[in-house]
C-alpha cells in the first residue's frame, strides 16, 4: 500500500514526488512513467529557458509560480551542479506598430515583480549586434537549463528519499477500493491512498480513468525548430524574441541558444496528427478524430484561421519560416538553417473555444489531476510542485515536516 502515486515522470510528476517527500518523510511515495525513461516527452524536447514569468497574467498562478519557479530553478542547479546559465533575454519591436505591445509586455514585467528595462535599438546592438529593431527591453532573470539533468537529480533525490520509480509502467485502469484506488497497469497493480495525475499529453484521460471531468480536452501542438549550422551560431549570443501577438496564444518564432551552444529558431505552433507527434507525417486515428470532433477546436480555429494559416505555411515552407526569422536578423538565410528535434505541447482547450490560460489542478475523490500545465512548467516545477501538495488533505497517520 502506497500513500501517494504519481502518475507521470515528466518534470512536474518528479517535482512532486520530491515535494511530496520533503513534506511527508515517512510516506511511502510511488512515481510511475509509461516511457522507459523520465522526462520522454514534453520536459525532454522542450527549449530549456528558465523564464521569468514577463508575458503571464499579473496575479495567476502562471505569473506567480514561474517567477518564483525561476529564482527557485536557478538555486537547485546551483546546488546541485546542473549546467544553466542566467543569459537575460531582449525582445525587440521589429515594427512601430509593435512598440504598444513593447511597452505593455514592459508595464506587466513591472506589475509582475520582473527586472526590466526599455532599451533603444542602439541598446539592442550592444545585446545583440545582428538584431534590427526599432526598440525592446531586457529581461535579466531569464536563462537556460538543461532540464534534464534537474529531472534525473529529482529522481535521485526521491529515490534518496526512499520513494519507488517504476518506468515502463502504463496506468491502464483507475478503479476504487474503499477510500483507496487501485492502479491497474501493464507492469502491475499498486494499492495507494491518493492519485497525482501529471501525465502531460495524456492528463484529461488519466482524469476520465479517476472518474473525473477534466473540463477540458487536451490539443497537442507541435513546435518545430530549426537550428543555425555552426559557424552562423554567432549571429545569437543568447535569447531573441519577438513582441508576441496578444490575439495569438503562443510567442512566435525566436532564436534560443541553448545550454550546449547550439542555436535554435522557431518554433511554429501546428495542430498535431497525434498526441505523441514529434514528426509531420505521425498520425493516430484516434488522437485525431477526438480533436476533429471536438467543438471547441474548430472554434479555436475559426477565430485564428489568419494565424494558423502562416503557421502552417511556415511549416512545410523552409522559406516563409526564414523569413519571419528574417525580421529579426536580417542576415539569416535558408541555408543557415538545418532541421532539429520537434517538441509537443499539451494545451488543455475548454468546449468554447478558449485555451485554459493558467495552470489547472482539478481534484476528485483522492485524486489530484494536472489538467494544464504547458511552458513555463519546467521553469515552474519546483513551485508546482510545492503547491500540488499543499492543497491535498494531510494524512492523519503521517507527520509533516516544518518548511
Amino acid at each position: 500500500m502506497y500513500d501517494f502515486a504519481i502518475i507521470g515522470g515528466g518534470i512536474v510528476g518528479l517535482s512532486t514526488g520530491m515535494a511530496l517527500g520533503k513534506t511527508y518523510p515517512n510516506a511511502k511515495i510511488l512515481v510511475l512513467e509509461k516511457e522507459n525513461q523520465w522526462a520522454f516527452h514534453q520536459t525532454g524536447n522542450n527549449s530549456g529557458v528558465i523564464h521569468s514569468g514577463i508575458y503571464y497574467k499579473p496575479g495567476s498562478f502562471k505569473a506567480k509560480f514561474c517567477r518564483d519557479g525561476c529564482q527557485s530553478m536557478v538555486e537547485f542547479c546551483q546546488e546541485h551542479g546542473i549546467d544553466y546559465e542566467v543569459c537575460g533575454k531582449v525582445i525587440v519591436a521589429t515594427d512601430e506598430s509593435e512598440l504598444p505591445g513593447l511597452e505593455n509586455l514592459y508595464k506587466r514585467g513591472l506589475e509582475n515583480g520582473i527586472k526590466v528595462k526599455r532599451i533603444s535599438p542602439e541598446e539592442v546592438k550592444e545585446f545583440e549586434p545582428h538584431v534590427t529593431s526599432v526598440g525592446g527591453i531586457y529581461v535579466y532573470s531569464t536563462g537556460i537549463a538543461n532540464y534534464k539533468q534537474v529531472c534525473l537529480k529529482y529522481a535521485e533525490i526521491i529515490s534518496q528519499q526512499g520513494g519507488e520509480l517504476r518506468l515502463n509502467t502504463k496506468v491502464e485502469k483507475i478503479v476504487p477500493s474503499g477510500n483507496n484506488q487501485v492502479l491497474e497497469t501493464n507492469n502491475g497493480t499498486f494499492e495507494t491512498r491518493f492519485v497525482i495525475n501529471c501525465a502531460g499529453l495524456h492528463s484529461d484521460r488519466i482524469a476520465k480513468l479517476g472518474k473525473v471531468n477534466p473540463q477540458a480536452k487536451i490539443v497537442p501542438f507541435r513546435g518545430e525548430y530549426y537550428e543555425l549550422v555552426p559557424e552562423k551560431r554567432y549571429l545569437v549570443k543568447g535569447l531573441i524574441y519577438p513582441v508576441p501577438n496578444p490575439d495569438f496564444p503562443f510567442l512566435g518564432v525566436h532564436f534560443t541558444r541553448m545550454i550546449d551552444g547550439t542555436v535554435h529558431a522557431g518554433p511554429n505552433a501546428v495542430l498535431s496528427l497525434k498526441r505523441e507527434g514529434y514528426n509531420k507525417t505521425d498520425f493516430d486515428l484516434h488522437d485525431f478524430a477526438e480533436v476533429i470532433t471536438y467543438p471547441g477546436f474548430w472554434k479555436l480555429a475559426a477565430k485564428h484561421a489568419d494565424e494558423g494559416i502562416k503557421e502552417i505555411i511556415r511549416s512545410f515552407s523552409k522559406a516563409a519560416f526564414t523569413k519571419s526569422l528574417q525580421k529579426l536578423i536580417p542576415e539569416v538565410q535558408s541555408e543557415d538553417l538545418i532541421p532539429t528535434h520537434a517538441g509537443v505541447r499539451a494545451q488543455a482547450l475548454m468546449n468554447d473555444g478558449k485555451l485554459v490560460d493558467d495552470f489547472l489542478i482539478i481534484h476528485g475523490q483522492n485524486t489530484a489531476h494536472v489538467c494544464n500545465a504547458p511552458s513555463p512548467a519546467a521553469t515552474s516545477s519546483i513551485e508546482i510542485g510545492k503547491a500540488i501538495v499543499a492543497q491535498i488533505p494531510q494524512p492523519q497517520h503521517l507527520p509533516t515536516t516544518v518548511a
